[in-house]
Formats: structure tokens, sequence, C-alpha cells
């Protein structure tokens, strides 16, 4: 069992990791200005307008990489989905190896990068193989055991852990092995809905990002222009103001940016085959208007995507930020400012995507309660992938149903 003292002594690094990134973190941004550090070009500014620019700057650069990616289709919006889980990951359990060098656990590395990689083994698999039937044949037995294979690799990663348990010390490698399958459930099964929402169609994914990206920027600049009131103390320069603000133009920016994307293929089609026609939250539909105060017989035509639209927003606006309030109070118990350095301004892929958490799983669960439309070239496909004598059997059921209903 680890002592008292052990557990202080820890705590105590982590304090002192914290407050030395932020009290060194001015004389770091000096030396690398001196060398080629974009953020350096800064340097003299008044620290709220310095911090402004760079934060606009690098925010612009972000998008910019974002739009690209996106343009390269949903295979690289996946691995772009992946890439981020992956740093996420391991800027979250990079905290957790402050425990790991202090009491010089065994391999504690080894087996999170080996449950990451058995998790996200079973998860894209899922994924692959439901969107793409056609990728069982070339894959059919290990198609069939795929859940078989993956629980028999995470198996194998809690014996590995086992028998690697240290005397003394046992307390300690539970707790990081919890804390390893905690970030493994956050950002693996998001990512997991994340994907699933590419496959389903790529509005569906850029529509909710592109939400919570602009709430952040909006509440940014309204709480920096007009910002007077505290929001929440866990986060003291957030503001009432930015949060309204943010709230509004979250809103518009849904419905005018929901309107766009309806007309454009690239976004409201299925990725992995299918005609547009299929999916009618795309079509324009008329809706008739209540008589106060439009008065007897109006009507509205709309996408039904672009309604669909301000629940999201609204959601984006309230709850989502709330994953960034998380990750204030998170980053405020282990005393540190940012999760990592690696975007000038911003911080680490965390400070970035922490809202993104909430957002995507509601974006997920609310398609699928609310807009899903089924796919008939994905059930033709998996029809295809059946035994002969498996489509024999549907051919005659279903024209068995089609003849009962007089529609042959």
């Amino acid at each position: 069992m680890s002592s008292p003292s052990d557990g202080e002594t820890a705590s105590s690094g982590l304090r002192q990791r914290g407050e030395s990134q932020m009290e060194t973190s001015a004389a770091e941004t000096a030396k690398k200005s001196a060398g080629f550090n974009p953020a350096g070009m800064f340097t003299g500014m008044d620290p709220k307008w310095r911090n402004w620019w760079i934060r606009g700057v690098f925010a612009f650069v972000m998008i910019g990489i974002f739009i690209t990616i996106i343009l390269m289709g949903p295979l690289s919006l996946t691995f772009l989905v992946v890439a981020v889980q992956v740093k996420c990951f391991h800027e979250i359990i990079s905290i957790g190896l402050m425990k790991y060098r202090e009491y010089n656990l065994p391999l504690y590395r080894v087996l999170n990068w080996y449950l990451l990689l058995v998790v996200n083994y079973y998860s894209l698999g899922i994924n692959l193989f439901y969107y793409y039937p056609d990728f069982k044949e070339y894959l059919n037995t290990i198609a069939r055991s795929h859940k078989m294979i993956s629980f028999l690799l995470y198996t194998s990663g809690i014996v590995f852990f086992v028998l690697t348990l240290k005397r003394d010390f046992y307390r300690v490698q539970f707790s990081l092995l919890a804390w390893t399958h905690i970030t493994l459930l956050m950002f693996v099964s998001v990512s997991h809905l994340i994907i699933q929402n590419v496959f389903e169609g790529v509005y569906w994914f850029l529509m909710p990002v592109s939400l919570v990206i602009c709430n952040d920027i909006m509440a940014y600049v309204s709480g920096f222009f007009f910002g007077r009131t505290p929001l929440i103390k866990l986060s003291p320069k957030k503001t009432w103001e930015g949060f309204i603000g943010a709230f509004f133009w979250t809103v518009i920016f849904g419905l005018a940016f929901s309107y766009f994307l309806c007309h454009v293929e690239y976004f409201i089609c299925y990725p992995n085959g299918g005609p547009c026609e299929y999916n009618q939250l795309f079509h324009i539909k008329e809706y008739r208007l209540p008589k106060f105060p439009f008065g007897k017989g109006a009507t509205v035509s709309l996408y039904p995507a672009v309604l669909h639209s301000v629940p999201l927003a609204v959601f984006a606006s309230i709850i989502a930020p709330f994953g960034g309030f998380f990750a204030s109070g998170f980053k405020r118990a282990f005393s540190i400012k940012d999760f990592a350095d690696l975007i000038p301004g911003h911080g680490g892929i965390v400070d970035r995507f922490d809202c993104q958490v909430l957002m995507a799983a509601f974006a997920n669960i609310y398609y699928f309660t609310f807009c899903r439309m089924l796919n008939p070239d994905h059930v033709i496909k998996t029809i295809m992938s059946l035994t002969a004598e498996q489509q024999v059997q549907v051919l005659h059921k279903l024209n068995e149903s089609l003849t009962s209903r007089g529609l042959v």
C-alpha cells in the first residue's frame, strides 16, 4: 500500500509543475521569439492585445487547415478525428505520468498506448464494417471475429497489468489504470460518435463542430469588447456578456450556415454512396405558420435541416461550454495553466476541443433520434454481402410483403 507521504509527494510534484509552467510562460515566450517563433512578432504589445492577435492569427490558421482537410474527403476527416483523439489522450495521460516518474512503475506508458490501440481497433472496426459492407468480403474472417479479437486483445492487456503489479504500489497502479480507462471513455467513445457522424454525411460532422467554433470565437470577441460581469469562478475571464453574445451569434450563424450547406451535395450526400434524394432533410418543405400573427393560410418553405440547426446551436451555446468549464476545473485541480503548449495563444489540443466532447455526443444522439433516415444503398450492399441462399430468402420475404400490400 502507498503511504500518505507518497501521495503528498506526487501531488506536490504536480503543483510544482503547474506553478512552474505558469511562472515561466512569459520567459519561455521571450526566449522563443529570438528564434523562429511566429508568436514572437507580437512581442512588445500590450498583453491584452498581444493575446488577441496571437489567438486570432492561429485561429485562422487552424480554420484554414480544417477546411483543407474537409475538402480532402471523409477518409481524411476520419484520420483527423483519430489524430486529435490520440493527441488528447496523450495530453491527459501525460499528467498521470508525474506519478509514473515518482514511483518508477514498470511499463506504465506501454500499457496506456496498448489499450488505446486495442480500443481504437474495436471502435474503427465497428464503423468500417457497418458503413462499408463490401469491405467484409476482403476481411471476412476478421470481420466475423472482430468482437472476439478485440476482447482477447483487451484481456491480454489486463493480464499484462496484473503481471506488472508492484508491491507497495497497488493503489497507485490501480488509480492510474482507472485514469487510463476514464480517458479512453471520454475521447475514444466520442471519436467513435464523430466518425459515425462523418459516415452519415459530412453535414452532421461539420455543423456541430462549426457551431462550437463560432460560439467560442464570438464568446471571446463579445467578452473582449463588452465583458464586465464574471460568469463562473472556474473561468474568471468568462463573462455573461460574452456568453449571451455568443448565444445570439451562434444561432444566427447556425441558420445561415445550415442553409448554405443544404445547397452543396458534398456535405449532404452519404459518403459511402447513395443518391442524395434519399435524405428528405435536405429537400424544401412547406410549413404552415400559426394564424397569429401571420394570418390564415400563411406558409413558409424551408429545408428541414435548417430547423434542426436551432437545437444544435442552442446546445452549442448553453451546454457545450460546460465542457470547457469542466476542463478548467481539471486544470485547477492539478495546478496547470494549459494541457500543453502546442498552439500559441490556445494551449493544447484538449484546450481547443474540450467543448467539442459534449457537442459531438449530443449531435450524434440527436441525429439518430430525430433525423436519421435509412440509406437504401446501404441496405442493398448489406444484402449483397449475404450468401446466395440468404439473398434468395430475402427476395422471397420481400416479394411476400409487397404482394400482401398490393404493391406488386
